[in-house]
This record gives C-alpha cells, structure tokens and sequence, in this order.
C-alpha cells in the first residue's frame, strides 16, 4: 500500500468509524418520538429510496436465482437487525448496544463454521468463549459494579449480530460475481416495499408525524441513519477494502464502541467497571477469533 493510500486509508477507517459509531445515538433519538418497528421500518425505507437510481441501473447485472439471494441477504443484514436494534435500544443504552455490536465478526466466524464449511480454529473457539463471557458480563452490568438480574435486551443485539454474520457468509460463498454497491442498493430495492407497506399501513408513523411534537426532529434522525450508516458506510467501506487489505479494513470493529460510548456519555449515559470488562472481553474475544 502506497504512503497515498496508507494515509486516505486511515482517514476512511477514522470516517467509516464515526458513522457506524454514530448510528446508536441516532437510533436512540428516532425512539423518542416512534416505536422500535417505525423506526426499524423508516430506516430501511428511506435508504432504498436514496440507493433506488443505483438499484435501477444496476438491476441489469443479476443473474437467474440472484433475486432470491439478494432478497435473502437484504433480510439478514438489513430489514431484521433494523428492528432488532431498534426494539434492544428501548432497554439497553445506546453506548452498551455499540459495544454489543462487535461480536459481528466473531459470528461471521461461527457461522462460516456451522453452515458454509470453513475450519473453526482453536483461537476462534477460544475467542468466541471470551466474547460470550464478556457479553455476559455486559449484561449483567449494573451500577456501581454490582452484577444484576440478565438483561435479557441484549440477546436480541447478539441475535442481530448473528445475521449479519450469517450474511457476510452467505454473500461470500453464494452470491458471485455482484459489487457491493449492486448487492446494498438491489437488497434494498428488493425488501424496501415490505418497510413501506408495514410503516404507512400498519403503524402511527403518520399520525404521530402530523401530530406529536417533535415527530419531525426524530423522523430526520433515522433518515440520517438510513442514508449514512447503510448506503455511504457501505461506500466507504467498499473503496477502504480496494486500497487496503480486508484485516486493516475489518479494525474499524475496534474503533465503533469508542464512539458509541462518546455519543452515549455525552448524552448523559453511564458506564460503570462491569461495562468496560465486559467491552474488553468482547473486543479481546473477537481479536483471538480473527486473528490468523
């Protein structure tokens, strides 16, 4: 890698970082006005709307069964984490729900085992059982260090976690030959009717939008989380994986928690000593289980 590169490399990771970082918060704000399914459901909504040109011009390179895989991938990495995340955030801190979110690649790892036949190593047993351990403890976590009854909120970010794993997987080994921009925008395309049938026909988001006082405060945060954290992370991330490697590009794992727990202390959130072993577990855990 070229000293050029090295350096717009680093200023991607730092920029794909506070995106990504960020999406907690935001999500987090969307809940103060609607309920975890509008939210979950404008999300998807407004980033299909924004990559739909990207969808149409792209819709020409997919190949006889790719629909079907792509609709799939769209609903393991996009449409069901967007409701999970956003149901787990109305019992868990923005800042905890970040941490929670590395295990991401310790579930690409297990899943790349269990269904797609890849070796699981020792570390990667090793590293799963301390990113559980840490989870754990993330759970339990209460305030001034004492561990409390399991926050059972935070399976359904390890469940969201396990998707995405399962899709990094399912898109390696059997959706070939599709760029990144062609998989995001046609996934979105695919499962974006579901969000808008389900958000305008069988929710309050309009009601509340006319109605309730800041509904249209919180309703522009999730469109900045539709547009930046699914379709210009993806980008980011993309052109990061073509003038890097895929180990320097998979770091910005370690630097999400740092600005979700940023955005979360500056909004009055708190973290006590169980929330940071717990964050060291998981983050030690996921680096034994990538590690070559």
């Amino acid at each position: 890698m070229s000293e050029n590169n090295k350096s717009t490399a680093v200023f991607l990771l730092i920029l794909l970082a506070l995106i990504w970082g960020t999406s907690f918060i935001l999500i987090k704000q969307g809940l103060k006005v609607f309920s975890p399914a509008e939210v979950g459901s404008l999300r998807v909504a407004a980033a299909s709307v924004f990559l739909l040109p990207f969808a149409l011009v792209r819709w020409k390179e997919l190949k006889k069964g790719d629909h079907l895989k792509l609709f799939l991938s769209g609903m393991m990495g996009i449409f069901i984490p967007a409701f999970l995340f956003a149901l787990a955030q109305t019992r868990l801190q923005s800042s905890v729900t970040g941490i929670l979110n590395t295990l991401s690649p310790v579930w690409a790892v297990v899943m790349g085992a269990l269904f797609f036949h890849q070796r699981f190593r020792g570390f990667a047993i090793f590293g799963l059982l301390v990113s559980l351990g840490g989870a754990i403890i993330l759970a339990l976590a209460r305030a001034e260090g004492d561990l409390g009854g399991f926050n059972a909120y935070a399976l359904l970010v390890v469940l969201a976690c396990a998707l995405y794993g399962a899709n990094v997987n399912f898109l390696k080994f059997k959706v070939e030959g599709l760029g990144s921009m062609t998989v995001t925008s046609v996934s979105l395309l695919l499962i974006g009717p579901f969000a808008f049938v389900y958000l305008f026909g069988f929710t309050d988001f309009t009601q509340k939008l006319i109605s309730q006082e800041g509904a249209w405060q919180a309703a522009g945060f999730i469109v900045i989380l539709a547009l930046m954290s699914t379709a210009i992370a993806n980008l980011i991330f993309n052109k990061m994986l073509q003038i890097s490697s895929p180990l320097f590009a998979a770091s910005v794992t370690y630097l999400i928690p740092i600005v979700s727990v940023m955005w979360g202390v500056l909004d009055g959130e708190k973290l006590y000593i169980g929330h940071f072993i717990g964050m060291v577990g998981i983050l030690g855990g996921v680096y034994l289980a990538n590690r070559k």
